[in-house]
């Protein structure tokens, strides 16, 4: 592979400085077209070391408008990094629509320096890869534009310059990094497998030539603004395809769903709701105490009906807990910053530290229920993401979370009643909306929805309870059962 790319190819200062100029024109031109539509763009730079990535994005910063980029290294974690899953760290960082992020290495960096360096195996480094690609695959298809660049250097020139760098800086990296030869060919092996892995359709790896300083910034400046100016030509026919109905498949009264299995009839007496409530509580305490000590982060996902009592069961669960452990996230529309990125990247962000917890009155699977049925979503978004939230969700337990799925269920019957009754109550009336009446004209559409995120997304590591909701009292018990039940399981 990286044979093909070692030609010689060299740039005059003359040549460099006629298309220094007419690149930096153009750049920057379609720079402001690109943040006129909106367009999220990431440059990830990557390749072997002394071939001058940091030259390339200093250039970069120059030849651009560097008020809308930022430019991010991920050399080593912080302690805030370590206690979260992996890719916390990368989609923190994730540039904003209409702006510029510059990655050096990005999630590339650590699986491949770990396979050159045998700390991992071709089948560690091929799950990292897949891992990777379904990544850039779903950041493209929410309109992302990812530029990939490898920056290659023979092995003569890049020999030269190492011996240079360590006689002329003290900063030179002293292992894993491919300076000696033995290196160089190890993290050339790693890295061809690796690029073969990833070189997508969606997002292309762009080898350069990285010998000749001069031809190798031109070529990466030509790289970038050739692919801006395609994707620039592309938001245009995305924006007047997006701009057609998606339907709503409505389904009919008569056709099963998964619903239909929960006992809703299910009931518990005053006296038998407060002596398990006491009971469960204890528990609760107790296990988040363990779970705290063991440094388990916890995640609860709460769904259901309006008026289903979500609101209520949190409450009894938190009524147990140390209020300096956990935190609950009230999900509502998004705002403009969350809207500005893929609509993952706000619960990846509130992901919580080691030990403490996270409770999610909604959550991302609003993606598969309301955008669906209102039709905020295409078709084919919200069936993307289906394994979109798994992977993100697999990602979380492979981090040690612990990770609770409730949905709350309740008849049409009682929904209403509960409804009339927040309209009397005076401290409840700010719990109907206009919005409320009219989601229950579209029953049928979240009836089926909700089946077929139950059917997606119900996995072996993270099941969903389906909770019988009629009788409150009996919700909250369920919750609560349930809750001691699996952090017992895995604290254990």
């Amino acid at each position: 592979m990286f044979e093909a790319i070692e030609l010689g190819q060299s740039l005059s200062k003359a040549d460099f400085k006629t298309q220094e100029q007419q690149l930096r024109a153009e750049l920057l031109r379609v720079q402001r077209a690109l943040t006129e539509s909106r367009v999220a763009t990431l440059i990830i730079v990557a390749g072997v070391e002394g071939a001058g990535k940091g030259e390339v994005v200093d250039r970069l910063n120059k030849w651009l408008d560097n008020r809308g980029m930022e430019t991010h290294a991920f050399w080593d974690e912080t302690q805030e990094e370590l206690e979260r899953p992996q890719y916390w760290r990368f989609w923190r960082r994730l540039p904003a629509r209409g702006s510029i992020a510059v990655m050096f290495g990005g999630w590339y960096w650590d699986p491949i320096h770990q396979r050159a360096a045998g700390n991992i195996d071709d089948a560690e480094l091929d799950d990292a890869m897949q891992r990777i690609k379904e990544l850039e695959r779903m950041l493209s298809a929410d309109g992302m534009l990812i530029i990939k660049l490898w920056f290659h250097l023979s092995h003569q020139t890049h020999e030269k310059r190492m011996k240079k760098r360590r006689a002329e800086s003290s900063h030179v990296p002293h292992i894993g990094n491919g300076q000696s030869p033995k290196e160089y060919k190890a993290f050339l092996v790693t890295a061809e497998r690796s690029l073969r892995h990833t070189d997508t359709g969606e997002c292309p790896w762009h080898m350069i030539e990285a010998d000749n300083r001069r031809f190798r910034d031109i070529s990466a400046g030509r790289v970038i603004g050739a692919r801006m100016i395609e994707r620039h030509k592309g938001s245009r026919v995305v924006e007047r395809r997006n701009q057609v109905h998606q339907p709503v498949v409505t389904i009919s009264d008569q056709q099963k769903t998964i619903l239909d299995k929960v006992d809703l009839d299910a009931e518990l007496s005053q006296h038998d709701y407060n002596k398990l409530l006491a009971r469960y509580q204890t528990q609760v305490n107790e296990l988040f105490w363990r779970a705290y000590d063991a440094k388990r982060s916890t995640v609860m996902v709460f769904e259901g009906w309006d008026a289903a009592g979500k609101g209520g069961s949190i409450r009894r669960l938190t009524n147990a807990i140390d209020a300096r452990l956990f935190r609950v996230i009230s999900v509502a529309a998004p705002t403009d910053e969350e809207l500005a990125h893929h609509y993952l990247w706000r619960f990846w962000r509130q992901s919580p530290r080691a030990g403490y917890m996270a409770l999610y009155d909604r959550s991302w699977y609003g993606r598969v229920l309301v955008e669906r049925v209102e039709g905020f979503a295409q078709q084919h978004e919200w069936m993307s993401a289906y394994q979109e939230i798994n992977d993100f969700e697999e990602q979380l337990i492979e981090h040690g979370t612990i990770l609770l799925k409730f949905w709350l269920h309740i008849s049409p019957d009682v929904q209403l009643q509960r409804f009339r009754q927040r309209e009397k109550t005076p401290w409840k009336k700010h719990k109907i909306t206009e919005e409320d009446w009219r989601n229950r004209n579209k029953w049928d559409d979240y009836r089926r929805a909700v089946n077929d995120m139950v059917v997606h997304t119900s996995t072996g590591n993270c099941p969903w309870t389906l909770v019988s909701a009629n009788d409150k009292y009996n919700a909250r018990i369920e919750v609560l059962k349930t809750v001691c039940e699996q952090l017992k399981q895995a604290l254990d």
